[in-house]
């Protein structure tokens, strides 16, 4: 996880970005960011002189996203879920349950392929290729974050019991 904890740093993170990013609002734009990446990407040719600028937006979006929204009243939904448990796989490796280790290698090589499968698609212009590449990526990262929402139930549970 030694990635994950340097976009986070890389994306600047911090306390105050996190508890907006447990926004619901924030978790659900936040799948607009793949789409229009690969969109902006895909048609790089077609914008010509106004690639750049576009990719720039785009990069934009993805940085402000979790800095758009407040930070929410309560917690207990399943998108607030999922940054909490993304935060303590990060920033509380220990308190993470051996027995999510095989799915999270496994969302990790998933992530990896459909990553190569995407970039492969875009870089040849190919459309399945790019298309189930994006599709297997936010299909992927949603597993992803249905897990952090049973990482979070766990690690919360046990500090109850302490």
């Amino acid at each position: 996880m030694k990635l994950a904890h340097f976009a986070a740093k890389y994306f600047a993170m911090d306390e105050k970005v996190w508890a907006r990013h447990a926004n619901p609002w924030s978790v659900w734009t936040r799948y607009s960011c793949l789409p229009l990446l690969l969109a902006c990407l895909w048609w790089r040719e077609a914008l010509q002189v106004w690639f750049w600028p576009t990719l720039i937006v785009v990069l934009l979006w993805i940085w402000l996203n979790p800095r758009c929204f407040k930070k929410p009243a309560k917690t207990d939904n399943w998108a607030s879920r999922c940054v909490i448990g993304e935060r303590i796989l990060i920033y509380q490796r220990e308190k993470v349950a051996t027995h999510h280790e095989p799915v999270l290698n496994t969302i990790a090589i998933l992530l990896a392929v459909f990553t190569l499968l995407c970039a492969i698609g875009l870089f040849f212009h190919e459309p399945i290729s790019t298309c189930m590449g994006g599709v297997g990526l936010i299909l992927t990262k949603t597993w992803f974050l249905d897990r952090m929402v049973w990482l979070s139930r766990e690690v919360m549970a046990a500090e109850q019991k302490n």
